[in-house]
């Protein structure tokens, strides 16, 4: 009997569905018509163990118990899924031949790794075990997976590194959460501070963010415009390029603030001759963004709808399993496999049918185009967000599942559409010695830009016909007085982005190097769960569409060590566990350093200044993690989750 082991019940159906008929129905699983079985798991069915499991004494918090680190890890079951794993050992052990059908990803990976481990199966089965990688849940899709399954053992390197990521989420959540909340109850503060891996960071993003707005102080600084005049008595203006002698009266992003100089640069310029001294004209093409990964669609969705990263993927979550609309959404890839694309032409009457972009700009579309999107070299485990070839009959889309999915379907369709196409002129203007700059640009044929909405469509400056050397006049010199701006508040997108391109709030030159344009803070999968854990544990609030720390978030970060708070180091280990993945790194040569760091954070828990705590609001008892009395004050239900997501 081969036996399939799906992530989630609605992927088991789906395979059991590409699979002989009739079924049989059975309590946790299905047999086909050939005798094999179809079970799942219900998501993960196995958890890490508590630090009481290991240690009874471990069931008070004290520091002297810290940091608490287990020389042989310990998973356990799922008290709610405990029946469903008894099902799937069972079937494990009778099975002669198994294949992990898990979701495409590191955690889809080690989830059905570690109950078969739990299993206990021998060696030589273990070998022999098949991965069946499954991105749409519709019947030729996996039907077509069945013809291409995989060894298993090429995806041992994706799960050590699921693995890791869990263990040392583990790690720093259980020692560090221990750790400040002690030092908070030292001060009198009864609430749980939780420390993660992941999400102090991203809480520190937000915290420096805040601080920098409240500190800020406005500065006025000055452009001088030329008002230009061509011999053929056409207008047009030209911004002023300071020299390196001004470079004293600049601030460090060139803004002129001494208005002295601006003034007399204007009036040294007004009513003087001027020649164009400099001109580029090209023409430039764009080509249409990649389909979407999970953070981009988010970022986007944000951006146009103001929804909340979670809510996006839950809705994902609902168009992939239950509409089988999309692939499976939680994708950090942006690419598509080259066969992908002989099904354009089904794809492409789906989106018309169900209502995912107009009928008129489906049509207008060439299937037959490949944009780069479609490269085999870029894909991993999982790709793109894209639309299936499901027609929908009868069931409609709720609001915001059509919002979401005609931003899919319309990612996926400017694949087919022609490059936006303009012309670029870039132009220098010397005046009395100082140079001067203007640029337009025009556009030539729109291309995809034509789905893309007037947002996505900015005006520019236009510049009449000009030829390099000619002649022109300055009537007029302005002085423009503008006023510098504190950076904006998170949002929902910002905060996002923040997270996807962390390299930019990386202070290390070398870490910033290897994370540009590759890892971000967290997984696809996690980004969303993290940031709404960091509401629920009141570290963050929303006002609007802003986001902000909340007083305990901004204590909290206060007393933290750089170390913990600024992204530098899990920005690190996001990029080494990409590197345990493609075995460039070991599952030691990760933890072993990680360890180090950990005593160090322990030893500055035990002696920061936790007076700081003193200062917050108490929280009533019924609101708390938990009552007072209680031996560990807070519920391992609601640590557990945190413990896993970082």
């Amino acid at each position: 009997m081969k036996l399939y082991i799906a992530e989630k019940p609605s992927l088991g159906r789906a395979i059991a569905d590409a699979l002989p008929k009739p079924h049989k129905k059975h309590d946790g699983y299905i047999e086909v018509a050939n005798g094999d079985c179809v079970s799942w798991c219900i998501g993960h069915l196995l958890e890490q163990a508590e630090p009481d499991d290991y240690d009874e004494r471990f069931k008070k918090w004290q520091f002297e118990h810290l940091p608490i680190i287990p020389e042989q890890w310990q998973l356990k079951a799922k008290t709610k899924t405990r029946k469903q794993l008894t099902v799937l050992k069972k079937l494990i052990k009778q099975a002669t031949a198994l294949v992990h059908a898990g979701d495409p990803d590191r955690e889809g990976q080690l989830l059905v790794d570690q109950v078969i481990e739990e299993a206990k199966i021998s060696k030589t089965k273990k070998q022999h075990i098949q991965r069946l990688l499954i991105s749409d849940l519709n019947l030729a899709a996996v039907k077509k997976a069945l013809t291409t399954m995989r060894s298993n053992r090429e995806f041992i390197p994706l799960s050590v590194s699921a693995l890791a990521r869990s263990r040392a989420d583990w790690l720093f959540g259980m020692n560090l959460t221990r750790a400040y909340t002690l030092a908070g109850q030292k001060a009198g503060f009864g609430n749980v501070l939780s420390v993660g891996r992941v999400q102090t960071p991203i809480l520190g993003l937000v915290v420096n963010r805040d601080n920098d707005i409240a500190n800020f102080v406005s500065k006025p600084f000055y452009e001088v415009l030329a008002h230009l005049v061509t011999p053929e008595k056409q207008s047009f203006s030209a911004k002023w390029i300071p020299s390196k002698a001004c470079e004293p009266y600049q601030d460090e992003e060139g803004r002129v603030l001494n208005k002295a100089l601006a003034e007399n640069v204007a009036s040294r310029i007004t009513q003087q001759n001027a020649e164009l001294t400099a001109l580029e004209q090209k023409q430039k093409k764009q080509t249409a963004p990649l389909p979407y990964n999970l953070s981009a669609l988010q970022i986007d969705a944000a951006k146009a709808f103001a929804m909340p990263a979670q809510k996006v993927l839950d809705i994902c979550q609902t168009l992939y399993e239950r509409h089988k609309l999309i692939t499976y959404p939680r994708s950090d890839n942006r690419y598509l496999p080259n066969d992908h694309h002989q099904d354009a032409s089904v794809i492409l009457k789906a989106i018309s049918t169900n209502g995912g972009q107009g009928v008129e700009l489906v049509k207008a579309a060439d299937s037959k185009k490949r944009s780069k999107c479609f490269n085999d070299s870029k894909v991993a485990a999982h790709h793109a967000i894209v639309p299936t070839a499901k027609q929908l009959k009868s069931a409609s889309l709720g609001s915001d599942e059509t919002k979401v999915y005609q931003l899919i379907c319309r990612h996926y369709l400017i694949q087919f559409y022609p490059d936006y196409i303009y012309n670029e002129t870039k132009a220098e203007i010397t005046i009395a010695g100082g140079l001067f700059k203007a640029n337009a640009k025009q556009d030539v044929s729109l291309g995809f830009k034509v789905l893309m909405g007037k947002s996505e469509l900015k005006d520019e400056a236009t510049l009449p016909p000009l030829t390099k050397g000619m002649l022109l006049f300055c009537s007029q010199g302005e002085v423009v007085e503008k006023y510098t701006s504190p950076p904006a508040h998170f949002s929902d997108a910002t905060l996002l982005a923040a997270m996807t391109g962390i390299s930019r709030y990386v202070q290390d030159p070398q870490i910033k190097k290897v994370l540009k344009d590759t890892d971000g803070l967290g997984t696809e999968a996690t980004r969303a769960g993290i940031i709404e854990l960091l509401f629920k544990r009141r570290f963050l609030k929303r006002e609007g569409k802003l986001i902000k720390a909340t007083e305990t978030g901004s204590a909290l970060i206060s007393v933290l060590p750089q170390g913990l708070v600024r992204p530098d180091l899990t920005a690190k280990w996001e990029s080494s566990l990409g590197d345990i993945a493609q075995q460039v790194m070991s599952y030691q040569q990760f933890l072993q350093p990680l360890l180090a760091d950990l005593n160090s954070f322990v030893q500055q828990a035990a002696n920061c200044d936790s007076n700081v705590f003193a200062k917050l609001p108490k929280t009533s008892a019924k609101k708390r993690f938990v009552k007072r009395g209680q031996k560990t004050p807070y519920k391992k239900s609601s640590y557990k989750k945190s413990s896993v997501t970082g």
